[in-house]
Order: C-alpha cells, then structure tokens, then sequence
C-alpha cells in the first residue's frame, strides 16, 4: 500500500482517480465519514490497484489492551487483527487474593476465544484508589507465603475463566525490589508454563541499565527478560497528560529504547508498544495546571477537519500535529497516522521484534490495522 498526503483542492474521488483505485476503497481504508472531507496534511493509506501480488510478510504476535467497559461492537472490529487480548487489569491484596475487573470480564474471555484469539490475564499492583502502588508489590513479592498464594489464585483464575496467557504488569517498583520482582516473574512463570500458557511481563522504555527514575531503576531488563516468555516495550507517554505538547511516541526516543532492549534481551521475545491514542492541550502549556485531553486517532483527525486544520509532520519524531482555535483558546494536538505507524512497523522489522501490543483498542482506527496486516501477517494461535 502507498501513503499519500492530502494536498489543497484534493477530494477522495481526485486521489481515488490518480491511484486507479475504486473510491470506497479509499473510504474504507482510511475510516472516513460522510460527507468524506478531507484535511490538508491528513496521511491516506491508498490500497494497491487490483491485480498486484502482495510481497511475502513476515509472522508478528499483535495484542492488545482492553478495559472490560469496551464496546463489544469495537472489539468485534478489532479481534480478527489480534493474536492476544490483555484484559486490564486484575489487582491483588496484601494476602495474594486476586481482585477482579468491573465490570464482569467473562464476554471478553468468550469473544477473543469465538475470533480465535488468546484472552490474557493482566495482573496489576492496583490499591483502593486504582493507582499503581509501589508498597504492595513489595509487601506481596517479598513475602514467601504470599506469593505462592498469589501465584496460585493465578493459575486457578487462568483456569476457571479460560485465561490463555497472564501479563504482568508492575510499574514503580522500587530500587530494592528489583531482583525480588524478577524471581517473582520467574516463578508466575513457572507455574503459568506448567499449565500449558505464557507469561509477558511490561517494561517502562529504559535507554540503559543505568537509568534513574521512580518508572526505571526497579526494571532489570536482562533479568525480566530471562524470566519472562515475552516482554512489552512501553514506548509511548513521551508527551503524556501532564507534560508539555509532544509527540506521544517519538520515534527517535523509541529507537533509543529499541536499541538498549535488543543489547539485553533476544529480540524474538520483545514486542513494541504502540499507542492508539493521542492528545490535545489547550495553550499556554503551564507546567503543575495544565491538563491534555486524550484523543482516539480517528477524533484527532475529525477536529482537524472541522476546524480547518493543516496537518504537519515533525522529522525528527516522525509524528503528525496541528493546531486550532476554538472558543478563543489554541490548541495543539499529537496524534499517530500510518506515517507515524508506518516508522514503528519499520522497527519491528529492523530489529525482528516479536510483534506489536497496543495501549490501548478501547476505541477502533481501522487505517492501522490495515497497514499492520499489510507489513506483516498477523500470527493466530
């Protein structure tokens, strides 16, 4: 497939006509809406002509994350371009009993099973507040007792809801838990192996082994690699809620990150974060007050298009934004298109990664997909 920037005068029946390719094509590929405006700067997946023979792709494990509040009809849409399904989240108390989503994840598990896809367990330090708490993951993995009981109500849970994998998915751990989490990892491991199933661990987008931070110094990237089956790359929130408008994943920082995880761990064992999602920040940026919006891919492009919006494309982070007004205030926007999707395909098969997982499918961008599946074919279990 090409990608093509839309230019000034352009309309889907001009761009459909100098590609030789039927208009609802150009429609459907691109998820576009009636009456099928365009923006100026807005990146086309144009299909190839009829008749042309796909190139040989290579196979790719595609996941992704999904609350269990999702859209049945938007995860009808997006099964059939999925190897696995992370169900988000299950938490965990300081005595290993598991705690559950809300609401009842049991459709998900039936659905990704029906699209012959692997419905996964992800497990989260999550506390009362739903927030990531560094002092239960090392009350609960420090402690013998609790951990086997943990380990335990994991695989009886993966067994009695018909989980096909467990995802582990820790985030500020601290310093000192850093070995201790990677035996944790281990032995989650050993026990989920022994049930015929995988286990994936998420790892914060470190640059090298001596990189300081809450997010960082508790993630022994060789250790966990090593302990787990596959490992996920965050690679994204470089521009994120609080921070100042960015690129969400800028494919210069990624490659940074994709360069010191392959030095540590075998690169058939890494899949790439990718995010569905961008976001809008109402300017001035003001650090400590200012709040960005998160945005689907799709909404990103629908307000440049209702407010006459020229999309740009930084270089460096190989990312599309613009800027708008509304109601007096100015806007910038970070998204993702099949330009910024496209350069983080091409890590994949520069380094021969794993595959992909997405944060998040709570909302469908179908331009993505389609450019997936037409890079690589898409492993089914």
């Amino acid at each position: 497939m090409e990608i093509y920037v839309v230019k000034p005068g352009d309309s889907v029946d001009s761009i459909a006509a100098l590609f030789r390719v039927p208009v609802e094509s150009l429609i459907y590929n691109n998820q576009l809406k009636s009456p099928y405006r365009l923006a100026v700067g807005q990146a086309l997946l144009v299909p190839s002509p009829s008749g042309i023979e796909p190139l040989p792709r290579r196979s790719i494990f595609s996941g992704g994350y999904a609350y269990p509040y999702i859209d049945p009809d938007i995860l009808t849409e997006t099964l059939p371009w999925l190897t696995g399904l992370f169900v988000f989240s299950y938490g965990f108390s300081t005595e290993g009993a598991l705690l559950p989503p809300y609401p009842d994840d049991a459709f998900m598990i039936a659905m990704a099973k029906d699209a012959s896809v692997h419905p996964i367990l992800t497990l989260t330090p999550r506390d009362a507040n739903n927030a990531f708490n560094n002092v239960l993951i090392h009350e609960v993995i420090n402690n013998e007792e609790t951990v086997e009981r943990l380990v335990n109500n994991l695989v009886d849970t993966v067994l009695e809801k018909g989980f096909m994998g467990v995802d582990l998915d820790f985030e500020y751990i601290l310093p000192q838990d850093r070995l201790p989490y990677v035996d944790f990892v281990r032995k989650v491991r050993e026990a989920i192996n022994a049930i015929g199933y995988e286990v994936s661990v998420a790892l914060a987008p470190k640059t090298s082994a001596e990189q300081r931070g809450t997010l960082y110094e508790g993630k022994d990237y060789p250790g966990l690699g090593e302990a787990a089956d596959s490992v996920l790359l965050m690679t994204y929130e470089w521009g994120y809620t609080y921070g100042p408008p960015m690129a969400v994943a800028p494919i210069n920082e990624v490659r940074h990150v994709v360069e010191y995880a392959v030095s540590e761990i075998q690169p058939d064992k890494i899949n790439l974060g990718i995010p569905n999602y961008g976001y809008d920040w109402t300017l001035p940026f003001v650090q400590g007050e200012s709040r960005a919006t998160a945005i689907s891919l799709q909404h990103a492009v629908e307000l440049a298009i209702e407010n006459d919006a020229v999309i740009e494309f930084d270089q460096v982070a190989m990312s599309p934004f613009f800027h708008y007004t509304k109601d007096g205030a100015e806007h910038e926007v970070w998204f993702e298109d099949v330009r910024s999707l496209r350069e983080k395909f091409a890590l994949i098969g520069e380094y021969n990664l794993r595959g992909a997982v997405y944060w998040q499918i709570m909302r469908y961008f179908a331009p993505n997909w389609i450019l997936l599946e037409d890079t690589f074919r898409i492993r089914k279990p």
